[in-house]
């Protein structure tokens, strides 16, 4: 069995492989419709699910590769500076000492951010534990001959209550991590702020985290917030929450949370939609989100921003920076060193320090550079795949099929408008990228559109492939039976010309007359017809007919005039009229094909010359003696008759004809006066005239015959035949003393 018979080939190919598309596009949709729901970061339950999620994975990398080369192409511009970003670098843990550094210091260092009136102060920094450096800690660890010593350390105020003092002096907020398992530092709850909902259960839609990592409880009541610094749990940072929940509590960011410090704000506001988050506000800012309450974050270039915003806690704590930097900025604390190990990459494909990340998250919110993938775009480009994929598959075969001037297939053509179709889709992401600011995925129905290509073009050739076989097989059965038919042909050829009597061994020793004939069938075998033989010792029976029609019909039906005609001559008194008048009422009888025939039939008298000859439609016979012109021998109005089987109870009349010592009698069937050469002109009865009067006086009977062939071949140059052809040709010699 061949690959296009099996099951599978029978259903690649049907209909031109669009059930195979089909199939294809109904499976890109799925994966399409798994990626929008990989996006809302909702795990999968069942087993159905998981291998859903597992199978859209290369696709949803896809998108993600195509969303990350928009941002690579058009990063954000800064618009305005309002976050400044204190990093704990190198230079500052080589002035204070290595991380984690005593909370005395750390409270210094925001009594120095303070002093130039930050709208807000962010700690991306997590402080689980009680500080072990400070003086009331490292009193209790004394023994009891420095007793004097602890007495006086715990005079001292404790760091943690020093970093309290600072953070409730100033307009601070702690950052906190989501986690989704339990470790010796992780609570189930934290200090939040109060949200306002409207639309809906927000919680049926956020991430959950059972468990958060968080500062102290008593850091946490100083602190004006906190908010979380958690990231998608992927390689590359592309989205940020700007909401979740930790337990059952809805908790917001870090960077929205210092927005509602900055702002005054007693809360935030959720809005819930169909289908999830809609928006998150505080104040007079509301920011749409994707439905798990995250945002796509759209990067600037931080090599291009650092220099002007980043500043070391050294230095600012060394008075070396100015004031204007910090001034009613969003200010960030957090780790930069390069040994810390708080490294992200973005989609521009930078390391950043994580609190970078939420830098940026600042300046995205104010500038109102989010980037979003409306709640509707899913739905939009599965419409679009879609709409496009069922028109490939009506399209697509049906170019394939039409063949242009050369008959050469035409797949180049249709991969051209796919092709264009594919780079709109991309080129439709890029402008909409730049001036919505929407996330539209070309690449998936890319693949797709290329997929489906593929699968018809394939089961376009494999469909020719198919049908070139057949016709293969085909051409093989036909030259097959083309040659057991021109095998039978050339038998029947045979078997008819060998029915027709052979002149040079009819008569043999035979003086008185001479008689020869030629025929030549337009096809292998045809219906003309001659035959010749004695009636008796002294009488010479010849005819020469024309079966209507050419092929096996025709000489079946001569085959049979022929013999009937044989027959009545044998047997029947009456001579020529009745020979032809039996064989015209018998061949009448059952001709359900309607065919007739032309017939000259004569008897000649050899002793005498004279001749009874009886014309059924044919032509009239041509006379050749020697001193006169050819003249053809047209019998009068009542003699003759119609062509046989035309009118079956016709009495046919004789026409009698004197022949003369010498004198030649010549028929020939209309293949010889009808015979056209390629400019459709018939050779007639003149040309067969003058071909007659050439051959000469004297010339002999085969000479006759091979000039009058000559002249028609000559006439026709090549010209296929359209009809067969035979000539007669009687002589008498007269009668023979003593015969």
């Amino acid at each position: 069995m061949s690959r296009q018979d099996s099951l599978f080939g029978r259903v690649f190919l049907y209909r031109r492989g669009r059930l195979a598309a089909l199939v294809l596009l109904a499976g890109f949709a799925l994966l399409l419709a798994a990626t929008a729901w990989r996006e809302q970061a909702r795990p999968p339950q069942t087993t159905g699910q998981k291998v859903l999620y597992a199978v859209a994975a290369p696709l949803a990398g896809v998108r993600q590769l195509l969303f990350d080369g928009y941002q690579r192409m058009l990063p954000r511009m800064r618009e305005a500076q309002p976050v400044a970003l204190v990093g704990i670098d190198e230079i500052s843990l080589k002035q204070f000492g290595q991380w984690p550094w005593p909370r005395s210091q750390l409270s210094a260092l925001i009594d120095s951010i303070a002093r130039y009136d930050p709208a807000a102060i962010g700690l991306d920094i997590y402080m689980p534990e009680a500080d072990q450096t400070s003086p009331d800690r490292v009193a209790a660890r004394l023994g009891p001959e420095q007793a004097a010593l602890a007495d006086a350390l715990r005079q001292l105020p404790p760091h943690d209550q020093r970093l309290a003092r600072s953070l409730r002096d100033a307009p601070t907020v702690l950052g906190a991590a989501g986690f989704n398992f339990a470790t010796d530092n992780t609570r189930d709850g934290m200090r939040t702020t109060p949200m306002r909902v409207d639309g809906g259960d927000a919680l049926t839609y956020l991430h959950r985290f059972p468990f958060v990592l968080t500062s102290l409880p008593e850091l946490q009541a100083a602190a004006h917030g906190q908010g979380l610094v958690s990231l998608r749990d992927e390689a590359v940072v592309r989205r940020i929450p700007l909401v979740a929940a930790v337990g059952i509590v809805p908790t917001p960011s870090l960077a929205l949370e210092m927005l509602r410090v900055a702002s005054g704000s007693d809360a935030i506001h959720v809005t819930v939609g169909a289908g999830g988050i809609r928006s998150v506000g505080v104040a007079e800012l509301d920011v749409p989100t994707q439905a798990g309450g995250d945002v796509w974050l759209h990067f600037a270039r931080a090599q291009n921003v650092a220099d002007v915003r980043n500043i070391s806690a050294a230095e600012l704590m060394a008075g070396k920076v100015s004031g204007d930097a910090l001034q009613h900025k969003l200010v960030l604390i957090g780790l930069t060193g390069s040994g810390l190990n708080d490294r992200r990459v973005t989609p521009l494909g930078e390391s950043v320090a994580g609190i970078e990340i939420q830098a940026q998250l600042l300046e995205s919110l104010l500038d109102g550079h989010i980037l979003l993938r409306p709640w509707w775009m899913p739905r939009a480009e599965l419409a679009i795949l879609f709409a496009v994929g069922l028109a490939m598959i009506v399209w697509v075969p049906a170019a394939l099929a039409r063949h242009d001037a050369q008959g050469v297939r035409r797949p180049r053509r249709v991969g051209f408008w796919v092709s264009m179709i594919c780079l709109l889709a991309l080129g439709g992401g890029v402008v909409l990228f730049h001036t919505m600011g929407w996330l539209f995925d070309g690449a998936g129905m890319s693949i797709a559109f290329a997929a489906m290509l593929a699968s018809l073009v394939s089961s376009s050739t494999l469909e020719v492939e198919r049908d070139n076989q057949r016709l293969a097989l085909a051409e093989h059965a036909l030259r097959e039976e083309t040659a057991r038919l021109a095998g039978e042909m050339e038998a029947a050829r045979r078997i008819q010309l060998g029915s027709l009597p052979d002149a040079r061994t009819a008569f043999p020793g035979e003086q008185r007359f001479v008689v020869d004939a030629l025929i030549e069938p337009a096809r292998e075998v045809g219906g003309d017809l001659y035959d010749f033989f004695m009636v008796d010792a002294h009488r010479l029976c010849f005819l020469i007919g024309d079966v209507a029609g050419k092929g096996v019909p025709a000489s079946l039906f001569m085959a049979v005039t022929k013999t009937l005609s044989r027959s009545f001559a044998t047997r029947l008194a009456g001579g020529p009229s009745a020979v032809v008048s039996a064989a015209n009422l018998d061949l009448s009888r059952g001709n359900v094909e309607a065919q007739f025939v032309t017939m000259l039939l004569g008897e000649l008298d050899v002793r005498t010359g004279a001749l009874d000859l009886v014309n059924a439609g044919h032509d009239a016979p041509w006379l050749l003696r020697s001193g006169q012109s050819p003249r053809q021998l047209v019998a009068p109005a009542h003699d003759g008759g119609p062509p046989l089987c035309v009118l079956d109870d016709f009495v046919y009349s004789v026409q009698r004809i004197a022949l003369a010592p010498g004198d030649d009698l010549v028929m020939v069937t209309d293949g010889i006066t009808e015979a056209a050469n390629s400019d459709q002109e018939l050779y007639g009865n003149t040309r067969l005239q003058a071909a007659l009067a050439t051959a000469g006086d004297g010339a002999s009977v085969d000479a006759i015959l091979r000039h009058l062939r000559a002249s028609v071949a000559a006439f026709v140059d090549g010209a296929e035949a359209s009809d067969d052809m035979a000539v007669l040709v009687l002589r008498w010699n007269g009668p023979v003393v003593g015969a």
